[in-house]
């Protein structure tokens, strides 16, 4: 008898043996395994749990409509559509509890999509030659996905690789039998941050909402940690979020690497969850470590936060472009949404003596905010600094009064 079955993804044609390889690997530790065939033009040197064939039929098509596209690409989104809906399929029958998924650019491709297409707390592992590379955008990981660098890993097994499929093996069955799914038992407040030393409103906002019986998921707005809280959002995982760092969409604007995607302030919204949303950091834009900061920023300061991220900030022109983006994505939400505007600072870097201190394009940035604010979003302003105890104290009257109405359920 075997504890937990992990599904087995890949193109059987060109990687029997290294997916097999995982398969005997997790078999040796106890494991059960589903193996899904995700081909198009071979065939597998022994037949799949769930064939290339029915793959491409359970996303509505077929192998020859694949074959008839005459397009890779066209070919593998039709293989990638089935193994979505076949695995979501299975998942809903309880036949897996993990999954692994291996590939090159192709497969990984279809891996991300896979991924994405299951729940929170089910594990997810990618053994991938492109694994961490800049090829992969932040909107197409799934809040837990978990990647390993598929080293030495074309044209057939060898020891190195090995060493990347084994452990991607027993990680799949470990983690399948170690994870704790979310609970569900408390209603989960989502709130958006950066470390104290920016932003310090955490430390008050979390153990009052826990006071009030609220779980509270705090995410860290440096790209993957905003990616985390749009793709839970998505899903309703939610019923209320406090979206009050902004950095990341200032960053999409401008080409940094440091985004969280396209989608990035409006999931909620879409899903229909109440926001109380500030613009945190939205002066600030931010850089890798690694990365050349562009011409255009390079004659103003520069704050070295570490060795992995720099920062500079928005010029007051900048802020008014940015303002209108943040208050148009705000007015697109189906649910209510409740802006505050501390009109003393977003961060602490903008205080006198900061890096960031700028007092005219932070004036600037808030006469555009009020112009722009679309009619369905309410609007607060507070004579504070979003550090101050005013700025949390009317986070939480807002919130208390949501609760109060209903707008938001209670715990």
């Amino acid at each position: 008898m075997v504890d937990k079955t992990i599904l087995v993804v890949g193109t059987y044609d060109t990687k029997n043996d290294e997916l097999e390889y995982m398969a005997a690997r997790i078999r040796a530790q106890g494991g059960g395994v589903l193996s899904m065939d995700v081909s198009v033009l071979g065939d597998p040197e022994k037949p799949t749990d769930y064939s290339k064939h029915q793959v491409a039929e359970a996303g509505g098509s077929s192998i020859q409509a694949a074959i008839d596209s005459g397009s890779e690409h066209l070919a593998m989104n039709i293989m990638s559509d089935g193994a979505c809906v076949l695995a979501q399929k299975l998942l809903a029958e309880g036949k897996f509890d993990g999954v692994v998924i291996l590939g090159g650019t192709m497969g990984t491709d279809l891996a991300l999509d896979v991924c994405q297409s299951l729940p929170l707390g089910v594990p997810k592992y990618v053994v991938s030659t492109v694994s961490f590379s800049p090829v992969i955008p932040a909107e197409r990981l799934s809040a837990d996905i978990q990647m390993i660098l598929w080293a030495g890993g074309l044209y057939g097994l060898n020891s190195i690789c090995k060493s990347s499929l084994s452990q991607a093996a027993g990680a799949v069955l470990g983690a399948a039998r170690a994870v704790e799914p979310a609970s569900g038992d408390r209603p989960v407040v989502g709130i958006t941050s950066l470390g104290t030393s920016c932003l310090k409103y955490v430390k008050a906002l979390k153990p009052a909402l826990e006071e009030r019986g609220y779980e509270v998921a705090i995410f860290h707005s440096m790209g993957m940690g905003g990616m985390a809280f749009e793709s839970i959002a998505a899903s309703n995982g939610f019923v209320c979020v406090m979206d009050f760092t902004a950095c990341e969409l200032g960053n999409l604007m401008v080409g940094s690497v440091i985004n969280a995607g396209q989608d990035r302030l409006l999931s909620a919204g879409r899903a229909g969850i109440p926001q109380i949303v500030a613009p945190g950091c939205f002066d600030l834009i931010d850089f890798a470590g690694w990365q050349e900061i562009p011409a255009q920023f390079q004659d103003r300061p520069i704050h070295i936060h570490n060795k992995l991220i720099k920062n500079t900030a928005f010029n007051a022109e900048e802020r008014r472009g940015t303002a209108r983006e943040y208050t148009q994505r705000l007015g697109q939400s189906a649910a209510p949404v409740h802006l505050i505007l501390p009109n003393q600072g977003i961060e602490e870097w903008d205080r006198p003596g900061g890096d960031a201190h700028d007092p005219e394009a932070l004036t600037a940035f808030m006469d555009e905010m009020r112009k722009s604010v679309q009619p369905q979003t309410r609007m607060t302003e507070l004579d504070c600094h979003i550090n101050d105890v005013e700025f949390t104290d009317k986070a939480l009257e807002i919130f208390d009064g949501w609760v109060a109405s209903g707008v938001v359920a209670k715990a």
